[in-house]
């Protein structure tokens, strides 16, 4: 109990230290009204971003963890059986990688039957599915301005004024995501609250930064500026974020994936993931894992 608070009481100054760097209270938390909730939340989202995988069972044990090299296997099938699914993003532009993972996703149910976000850093868009891999929406998204997966070990613990500008980085990896109110009572989507990142409306009360400019931008570099967390437009997050995530906290237990596409390594490498076109084509191309074969005698015999 006494090591609850001290964890609740460091993320309390460290959420403050962060709002006033950012020119905004607007960041992760109702710390001072929920500290009991976000005790247990901290110890659901434990897991190193970049290389942890928090895995969700049906609706069971959100707090139990995976690697990113032991996701979703390939689902056991035989070649007469096997129908690739995938992601479906209406008519919306996605990079190769954006559409690799959703496909992954949908195809090996890695989101186990929940709704899921693929966060595109390099294209600098957000895209919002149902859980059958339904596009919902996609806008573009602020990002942490250096180039980089991971998280500097033990920065949740450091002064801000200590956080070099090539330390802000938004951490790649698969995190199980909800939704709870920050210090104004306003709903922000926690990615990883370790690390105090989150997917939130835009913050615009630092007008030297032009946030919303930058949001509008075609460049993806003019759309690298937080300090880790991800500034999607208001009206996006209102219309799609939040509905794709109500109900979800830690007391009812429910949770969404967000899927944070890395830029300095492999989507496979994070997140274990195979090309389902190729699954596909290799599955369709070869036998039936059962196939029957004959024997010398004229047997048939399983293999």
């Amino acid at each position: 109990m006494t090591s609850n608070r001290k964890r609740i009481g460091l993320r309390v100054s460290v959420t403050m230290r962060c709002a006033r760097r950012s020119g905004s209270v607007r960041l992760i938390a109702a710390i001072l009204t929920k500290g009991i909730y976000l005790g247990l939340l901290a110890a659901s989202f434990s897991a190193h971003p970049a290389f942890a995988a928090n895995d969700v069972a049906p609706l069971a044990n959100p707090s139990r963890s995976l690697s990113a090299h032991q996701g979703a296997a390939a689902p056991a099938t035989t070649a007469s059986e096997y129908r690739a699914k995938r992601a479906n993003f209406e008519r919306e532009r996605a990079s190769q990688d954006a559409r690799h993972v959703a496909d992954w996703v949908v195809d090996s149910g890695d989101n186990r039957g929940l709704p899921f976000v693929i966060v595109d850093k390099t294209d600098a868009k957000v895209f919002v599915f149902h859980a059958d891999g339904r596009l919902r929406g996609a806008a573009p998204a602020l990002l942490g301005l250096a180039v980089g997966d991971d998280s500097v070990p033990g920065i949740g613990d450091r002064k801000l004024a200590t956080i070099r500008p090539e330390e802000r980085t938004t951490p790649a990896g698969r995190f199980v995501a909800a939704l709870n109110p920050d210090l104004h009572g306003e709903e922000v989507l926690w990615v990883d609250y370790k690390v105090a990142i989150s997917l939130h409306p835009v913050i615009t009360s630092n007008v030297q930064e032009r946030r919303l400019q930058r949001l509008d931008s075609p460049a993806p570099l003019d759309h690298r500026i937080s300090y880790g967390c991800i500034n999607v437009p208001a009206e996006f997050f209102k219309s799609v974020v939040h509905p794709a995530f109500t109900g979800t906290n830690g007391f009812t237990g429910k949770y969404g994936i967000v899927y944070v596409l890395p830029e300095t390594r492999s989507a496979q490498k994070v997140f274990a993931s195979y090309d389902v076109d190729e699954r596909e084509r290799l599955q369709t191309a070869s036998p039936p894992l059962s196939a029957l074969v004959v024997s010398q005698s004229g047997t048939h015999i399983a293999k």
